[in-house]
């Protein structure tokens, strides 16, 4: 199983802050592709985190059983 955790505008999207996908054998692309169809994130910007490094959206990474994936809102720096 694989863990989604959602932060910023895109838990207010998805009207949760994270949810488990049963998928094994999933590419990272394949399942924010099959996020964007169920949430329809639009416009929405944010970036990847797999097991808390930043990945590329693009990146043909496959996920692993027990992966965390967090969908991150743009950084500010200060």
């Amino acid at each position: 199983m694989i863990e989604v955790k959602y932060f910023g505008a895109i838990a207010e999207k998805t009207k949760c802050s994270f949810e488990n996908v049963t998928s094994s054998n999933i590419s990272l692309q394949d399942l924010l592709q099959d996020l964007e169809e169920k949430y329809k994130f639009e416009s929405l910007s944010f970036s990847v985190a797999v097991n808390q490094k930043i990945v590329s959206k693009t990146t043909d990474y496959a996920l692993k059983s027990n992966d965390i994936v967090a969908l991150l809102p743009p950084f500010s720096g200060g």
